[in-house]
């Protein structure tokens, strides 16, 4: 059984003249233990991809299914949990809370979600693996963008969720730590039975994927590796 399904999925935003269709029929399905990329140029209809998979935004037509059960199927109050219990986001904007060091934006996580977030030993791993071990007394605006990006993604990681989706995880990072992070989404791939989807212009993580899809003009499909 998919992780994560789109069927048949359409977005449109405005209407009459104004009447935008930012996906067109979109249909994809990831498992369990894989990473798969979504590549495609500026205004292909990523971002509204990924909020559409997160359950961030209903599309106007077509189903978003998460473990075999529909969004449409759940109360608002279901998503939203099931969100906070299932999904992991890495977003673009960073969303690091600026009066919060390191350590207090996981200790916050804490609050909202108690249990079956990493153990310490595991978080202290992830961070050492990201390179950002050191920064746990830092203030976000003590950091640079690639630092700031890394807190992000262990942020998102340590409720140690079921699916992960990232909006350009690589963007501000240099090639060394992008082959780190690409490494760490693989393993948490293939290593934790994650499902892994990455919305990215970064031709460099293609050797991390199990599968490949292309978005141009709203439209997907899937791409030979």
């Amino acid at each position: 059984m998919p992780a994560l399904a789109l069927k048949n999925v359409n977005q449109v935003f405005g209407t009459g003249t104004a009447r935008v269709q930012v996906l067109h029929d979109v249909n994809f399905a990831v498992e369990p233990g894989t990473l798969s990329l979504i590549v495609g140029p500026s205004g292909s209809g990523k971002s509204t991809f990924l909020s559409i998979a997160g359950g961030l935004l209903t599309p106007t037509s077509g189903s978003v299914w998460l473990d075999g059960v529909s969004y449409h199927d759940r109360t608002k109050k279901q998503r939203d949990q099931l969100r906070l219990q299932s999904i992991g986001f890495v977003l673009q904007a960073y969303h690091l809370l600026p009066y919060l060091n390191v350590d207090d934006q996981f200790k916050l996580v804490d609050h909202v979600k108690p249990k079956g977030n990493l153990d310490a030993k595991q978080l202290g791993e992830l961070l050492d693996e990201l390179g950002i071990a050191d920064l746990r007394k830092k203030f976000p605006g003590e950091l640079s963008g690639g630092q700031q990006q890394r807190v992000a993604i262990a942020r998102a990681l340590y409720p140690d969720p079921s699916v992960i989706l990232a909006d350009e995880p690589t963007a501000a990072l240099d090639s060394a730590r992008v082959e780190v992070v690409g490494a760490l989404f693989q393993a948490l791939a293939h290593a934790r039975g994650k499902a892994v989807v990455v919305v990215t212009h970064d031709v460099r993580l293609e050797k991390f994927a199990d599968q490949i899809f292309a978005i141009e003009d709203g439209v997907l499909h899937q791409v030979n590796k």
